[in-house]
């Protein structure tokens, strides 16, 4: 009977979705008319008490926060300074100066936590370059768009402070468990440009040669968010800092940097204020409703049912992620990220818990699914954001992206084959 009604309840969910309606408002509908028709619970107390619950525990206070440093930067000059200071490292690479938009992602995801600012910030600057050197469009726009999607995966990431306040699990243990696979997938990506760019056999010539001097001097353009990236990120994993605590010292750190870049104004400071507020209130939102939904099963008793219906079939674990990634890739498509992952703390994280997944572990699979959906039409939202800055149209960016999409396909292989690829920092944290 249990698995009719969550089937009935699903229908219900993706035919709002369908027609138009807000995921916030869709979670808020399904939930009521799930207490209302299979439960007695009191419905008015249930769904204030659910939305006010999750969007005032101290754990989300570093949502804002990291939100609000990535708007700051999103306003500096650190794009340019980035590919100044990235060239005379990378121009002799297989690939030139695409692998700016590789390694220049990988570095401001990890003081952004959103792949839409990282793709946008980095777009901005190195995509009119790209093209005044000769290189290929294609190239030019895969490499963003694969590379962009970093920032949900390098700490401090939006999606997994989410998934962490739905899951109870450590943030700070989440965000420790994506270093290493964020640092595959870099190299990963790394690997297929270099490919990419021999076989195709029409890339311009780099023939700059930096001294060891000039490089140096270069690198002195990066110290300033490689030194935010290592006050945020290392104060976590060294345990001097919550990740609240690392959020603030982050917004200290932005502020400070666009200051003395000449960057911050009252003008500045005020849209990055406003800017994230709005995306603030626009997750929170979906956050309480998702608590809505997650309230409404557990009165009605779904996810235990299901949990115990897929550990009675005795799958095979590999069977079972095989299954869950294709269920994961269709709602990419339908879904934005943050909304997969609410609804998985909703509903995937109790099956997941029963056959035996660690949670820290299964966050860090969900966000690399989010990381693809973000570049899968016809929702994915970096494909838009690129759209904006490259003028192409959306079918030309996803045919780019796709051996990216590819690429995290095969990294996500990796850590279902290999765990410990995302446990072993954070199983280091604990000793």
């Amino acid at each position: 009977m249990e698995i009719l009604q969550a089937l009935a309840l699903c229908a219900l969910l993706f035919g709002l979705l369908g027609l138009g309606i807000s995921v916030a408002i869709t979670l808020v509908i399904v939930g009521i008319l799930g207490l209302f028709f299979l439960s007695n619970a009191p419905i008015g107390p249930v769904v204030s008490t659910a939305i006010w619950g999750s969007t005032t525990i101290w754990t989300l206070a570093a949502l804002p926060l990291f939100i609000w440093m990535g708007e700051i930067l999103f306003r500096t000059r650190l794009s340019e300074d980035m590919f100044r200071g990235l060239t005379p490292w990378v121009n002799r690479l297989p690939g030139g100066l695409l692998h700016v938009n590789n390694v220049g992602s990988g570095i401001f995801a990890a003081v952004s936590g959103s792949s839409a600012v990282t793709a946008a910030t980095i777009g901005k600057i190195s995509l009119s370059e790209l093209r005044s050197r000769g290189y290929p469009d294609r190239l030019a726009v895969g490499t963003l768009a694969g590379a962009a999607t970093l920032g949900f995966l390098i700490p401090p990431s939006v999606p997994l402070i989410v998934y962490g306040v739905g899951a109870e699990v450590s943030i700070a243990r989440l965000f420790i468990g994506g270093l290493v696979p964020a640092a595959i997938i870099l190299a990963l990506f790394m690997i297929l440009t270099g490919v990419w760019s021999k076989l195709r056999g029409d890339m311009p010539k780099e023939v700059d040669n930096y001294t060891w001097r000039q490089k140096l001097k270069a690198l002195l353009l990066l110290l300033p968010v490689l030194g935010l990236m290592v006050a945020v990120i290392g104060s976590i994993y060294a345990g001097w800092a919550t990740p609240t605590e690392s959020a603030a010292v982050g917004v200290l750190g932005a502020l400070v940097m666009s200051l003395a870049g000449g960057s911050l104004t009252w003008n500045t400071f005020a849209q990055s204020l406003m800017g994230a507020a709005r995306t603030t209130c626009m997750i929170g939102f979906i956050v309480g409703g998702a608590t809505v939904l997650t309230v409404m099963f557990n009165y009605t008793g779904i996810p235990l049912t299901l949990a115990k219906a897929v550990a009675a079939l005795d799958l095979n674990p590999y069977l079972f992620m095989f299954v869950l990634t294709a269920i994961y890739l269709v709602l990419g498509c339908v879904l934005e990220g943050i909304s997969i992952m609410v609804l998985s703390a909703a509903i995937f994280v109790p099956v997941v818990s029963a056959m035996g997944f660690d949670l820290i572990w299964f966050g860090i699979y969900l966000v690399i699914i989010i990381e693809m959906a973000l570049i899968t039409p016809p929702i994915g939202f970096n494909l838009f954001v690129i759209q904006q800055i490259s003028g192409r149209d959306i079918l030309f960016i996803s045919a780019a992206a796709l051996p990216f999409f590819a690429t995290l396909l095969f990294a996500t292989a990796l850590i279902v084959v290999f765990p410990e690829l995302v446990l072993w920092l954070p199983d280091l944290m604990m000793r």
